[in-house]
């Protein structure tokens, strides 16, 4: 079958950073679907993972996918031949850039019917995190009167879980960003209001008069922002995480004692943990939000069918820093 992959880490810049290659058919697990891959879309592991891999042979690149259920595994019984599914793999298995992909079916959910293929392949990882973010790892109450801060909202994961917050909890989502652009999508995406980054996240909070967030969804640049997002959390609030960063001075949260937790989306498929079967339940409940019109997609560009010369193109995108909202393609 038709592949796109890597033979080894090279900047973008490198026309050989992806190749085209024949990849051997899927091999299914027990709960293993195999899937029809009609659209993909692309997420910052994308490129981190193509600028680090070392691989014997070459490697089936991307995450999130849409397409059509057209074989099962021994033991699965959430889905049929035929289903529409949308999901984000897993970063230990082979990946979506191709024309068929075996995947767990305790980590696929139903393609929302209201969306193209393209649309619904844009929600997957982004929805999955911003899920895990705030009610398995902050454990955000649905029904509490406190404020959600997440910074960097114009983002794939931000633009989503924006919506999330809005639609399923009372939390004040406040987001943060930079550009007149950007501070325009966080409020379309539903945000009560906006802040700039660019500046002491703190004392931008401050002088909007918003109260001192219990929730803060750091999503990028975590590192840098860590010190004014310690001052600025409340008293028995948590910070989670989502970027790659070393080292940071979490003896700052102790005298308000706050929390500092990690998401990191692959966690339940690669360690195979007894709960893994969330995935499959929060790409649902995504899903029925959507067709229900109280999510939408956070598709902001279609590059066309799936090419080395596109995904070089989605990756090079990515790597600029300023993508708005998602990047898909159409399959091969």
């Amino acid at each position: 079958m038709k592949a796109i992959g890597t033979t080894g880490p090279r900047p973008v810049s490198d026309p050989a950073a992806l190749i085209a290659f024949e990849a051997a058919e899927p091999e299914l697990r027990p709960q293993d679907l195999l899937v029809a891959v009609k659209a993909v879309s692309l997420n910052p592991v994308d490129t981190k993972v193509r600028s680090s891999r070392q691989p014997d042979q070459p490697s089936i690149l991307g995450y999130d996918a849409a397409g059509v259920v057209i074989g099962v595994g021994a033991e699965v019984s959430l889905f049929k031949v035929g289903d529409e599914v949308f999901y984000a793999g897993q970063i230990d298995r082979p990946g979506s850039n191709a024309e068929r992909q075996a995947v767990d079916e305790r980590i696929v959910g139903r393609k929302p019917q209201s969306l193209t293929y393209a649309e619904a392949a844009a929600l997957p990882l982004t929805a999955i995190t911003a899920w895990e973010l705030l009610f398995d790892r902050m454990k955000a109450d649905r029904d509490e009167d406190e404020s959600l801060l997440i910074v960097g909202g114009a983002g794939g994961v931000g633009s989503i879980l924006i919506q999330i917050a809005k639609t399923m909890t009372k939390l004040r989502v406040v987001a943060t960003a930079s550009r007149p652009e950007t501070r325009q999508w966080c409020l379309d995406q539903g945000a009560d209001a906006v802040i700039d980054h660019s500046r002491p996240i703190d004392e931008a909070l401050t002088e909007a008069g918003e109260r001192a967030p219990k929730y803060i969804a750091s999503l990028t640049h975590t590192a840098g922002h860590f010190e004014a997002l310690a001052r600025a959390v409340a008293p028995q609030g948590v910070i989670g995480a989502i970027d790659d960063f070393k080292g940071l001075p979490v003896e700052l949260l102790k005298q308000k004692a706050a929390g500092f937790v990690w998401e990191f989306m692959f966690t339940r498929p690669v360690h195979q943990t007894p709960d893994m079967i969330r995935q499959h339940e929060i790409l649902n409940a995504v899903s029925e939000a959507v067709d229900a019109g109280a999510i939408r997609t956070t598709l902001t560009r279609n590059l066309g069918r799936l090419s080395v010369e596109t995904l070089l193109d989605g990756h090079r995108q990515l790597e600029s820093g300023s993508t708005i909202g998602k990047v898909a393609l159409d399959g091969f």
